[in-house]
This record gives structure tokens, sequence and C-alpha cells, in this order.
């Protein structure tokens, strides 16, 4: 990390250009609440390098405050460089959220999709909470990010949630720089937000919403082939214990051997079926919920086709709300490959992967979220 600093005087006001991967991360809030901490005036933006911010204040106070913009910045966050420059005081009162600067020379760096966080997911089986079982929960920390992005800056016009206007509870949240919502690009709820349907192989819409899941769930325990629309594209999901079902994926697919990923309920679950290192579970567990090889038990129940002739099993955990509730619901691994034929690319348009995917799935949970990317 590159780090220029101008000294700063007894009274000063500093301007602060900051690249790295700091959009879609909840700088701008982290940014905010710093400032309004440090008794700073001021204001911050998205601009298409990074983020930019000015602050006005004594000079102990703006210390400390570069200090731990380099300390304590969001956890998915990494700065790159940062440069600050001196300007004299302008006797600014209040610190504020500008327009993001759309201009020429786009270079931000934006982070792939993240993984469900620990709040949204207890809010996701709290039947108090009001986005209770709501598959598209996310916040700052959390939620779909280079999948969405249309254009940089890195603000909701720029992505594919502009086709969904916030209701008066989730504009509420994105204003208060209390709240964990504060500027999160994807915030929606059941009454604002995407929803899911469920389609038949002909693509005609059998049920919406809960009873999609449901319909889903229950086409998946009798040995269906499903093709489920996730955050970044469309996998294809089997019952990865039912040697049958994973056969006919097999021959549908055109994929006679390479082995399947797995998505797995829980890391409890994937001890009953793997040896697990204590680093390989902090990986499946990790924000980028990765796919982890792992040595497979002779007494697994995952189907021989799963990974022929293989000692080592390709999981997952789930990443987004719509995997959490489907494993919550199976309590079982699934097969979940991409959704495509052998050498194609992966289907992320529902539309698209009707026709694709023809002869292939059985079934489709979709969602009417645009996948951009």
């Amino acid at each position: 990390m590159t780090i220029q600093t101008q000294k700063i005087s007894a009274k000063n006001r500093l301007k602060v250009h900051i690249e790295g991967a700091v959009q879609g991360v909840g700088f701008r809030p982290f940014v905010y609440r710093l400032a309004k901490k440090h008794r700073l005036t001021g204001w911050v933006k998205n601009d298409t390098s990074g983020v930019v911010l000015e602050i006005e204040g004594a000079a102990a106070d703006v210390e400390r405050f570069i200090q731990k913009i380099k300390e304590a910045a969001p956890t998915p966050a990494r700065i790159d460089r940062m440069e600050t420059t001196s300007f004299p005081p302008e006797g600014r009162t209040g610190f504020q959220i500008l327009e993001s600067d759309a201009g020429a020379g786009k270079s931000a760096e934006i982070l792939p999709d993240i993984a469900t966080c620990g709040d949204c997911l207890q809010e996701l089986y709290d039947p108090k909470n009001r986005r209770y079982r709501y598959p598209f929960i996310n916040c700052t920390h959390c939620g779909p990010r280079f999948s969405i992005l249309e254009a940089i800056p890195y603000d909701r016009p720029n992505t594919s949630m502009k086709h969904f206007q916030m209701c008066a509870a989730c504009q509420q949240e994105y204003a208060d720089p209390q709240n964990r919502r504060f500027h999160a690009q994807p915030n929606a709820c059941a009454d604002c937000g995407p929803h899911l349907a469920f389609w038949n192989e002909g693509g005609q819409t059998c049920s919406t919403e809960e009873s999609a899941f449901s319909e889903a769930v229950h086409a998946l325990q009798k040995g269906q082939i499903i093709a489920v629309k996730g955050i970044g594209g469309f996998h294809l999901m089997v019952d990865a214990s039912n040697e049958a079902a994973v056969m006919r994926l097999r021959a549908r697919k055109h994929r006679p051997a390479k082995p399947f990923a797995l998505l797995y309920p829980s890391l409890e679950r994937v001890r009953q079926d793997c040896i697990l290192s204590e680093l390989e579970a902090a990986l499946l567990a990790s924000p980028s919920a990765p796919i982890v090889l792992l040595h497979r038990m002779l007494d697994s129940e995952v189907a021989s086709a799963v990974a022929p002739d293989n000692p080592y099993l390709g999981i997952m955990l789930p990443y987004a709300p719509l995997h959490h509730l489907l494993m919550r619901a199976l309590d079982a691994p699934l097969v979940a490959t991409s959704a495509n034929l052998s050498n194609e690319p992966i289907c992320i348009d529902e539309h698209e992967a009707l026709m694709r995917l023809k002869g292939i799935a059985d079934g489709f949970l979709v969602h009417n979220r645009p996948i951009v990317r």
C-alpha cells in the first residue's frame, strides 16, 4: 500500500483520494461515521477510481481520522493507495455523502459478490424480522456486488437493482447512518425487491415466492434436476446421494466423468462425509465461500457418480440466502454444477436458461433480479 501524506497544519482542510477495493464494501458509510465521531466536517463520494473525500477540523482530530481509515476500514476493503492534499479551511458545517462522480478514466476496483453475513442470517431465520425467509436479504457487509454492476461508480442507479424502487422502510434504512444497510446498494425486502418463481420445463410459472421455494425443494427430494438462479448465474442441482439422478444429470449434460461440485448445509454435515482440517474449515466458512477439495471418507453417502474414481470431493457451503434456505430445508448435500452443456458458458438469464437447458433441467427456480455479469 502506497500512502503519500502532506504535513497537516494546526487546523486544516484535507482532500483524500483512496484507491483499491473500496466500493461496494460500506466504505462511504464507514467514512461518514468516522468523520462524525472525530467532529470533522466535509463530504465523501465515489469516483471512477475509488473514493474521494474532504475533511475539515482540528489537526489532532484529522490525524486520528486518517490513522483510523488505515487501521479500521471495513473487513472486505483493501486500500492500495491513499493521497492527501492540504487546503485552507473553509469553515464547513456537517458531513455528507455526495452523489458519485461518473467521469472518464474508470479504474475503480469492485469486490466480487460476498457471502451472506452472520447478521443477515440471523434475520433470515427470525420469524419476528420483516425479512424472515427473504431469499435476497443483504447489507453493506454482504450480498451481490460485481454480478449486478452495470457501470462505475458503484451506486444503485448503476446496478440491476435500479429496477426495484425501495419501499419506505428500506429507504429509511438506506438513509440512516447508524443502520448497517446505510447506502447498501442492493437493499430490498419482500415488499419492494426481487421475488422467486418456479417454472416447469416448458417455462410456465407453477408457483411464486414461498410456494415456489417449496415446490423446488419437493422436486429435489424426488430426484429431479432443478436449474437454480443464484447471485451470479444458474446451477444445476440434484440430490447428491441419488446415484440414478446424478447419472441422469451426467448423461443430459454430456459430462461423463468430470467431478461435480457439491453444496453442503454446514461444516458439521461436511465432516460426516470428508476429512476436514481447521484450515479447510476456515476456507469453507470465509466470505469468499470457495469450493474446497476435501478427502472423501470411504463410508460417505455421496453417490459414486459425483466424482468417479476420485478420492476428493469439491465442496462449498451456502453463500447466498437462497442457498441457505435450500440447505436448511433439505439438510443434505446437493450437486451444484454450472448450468450449461460441457464447454459452453454458464447461463445467467432465465429465458436463456430455458432454451439452453431444455432437455437437461426438469424445473427452474428463478428470480427477477437481472444478473449483469
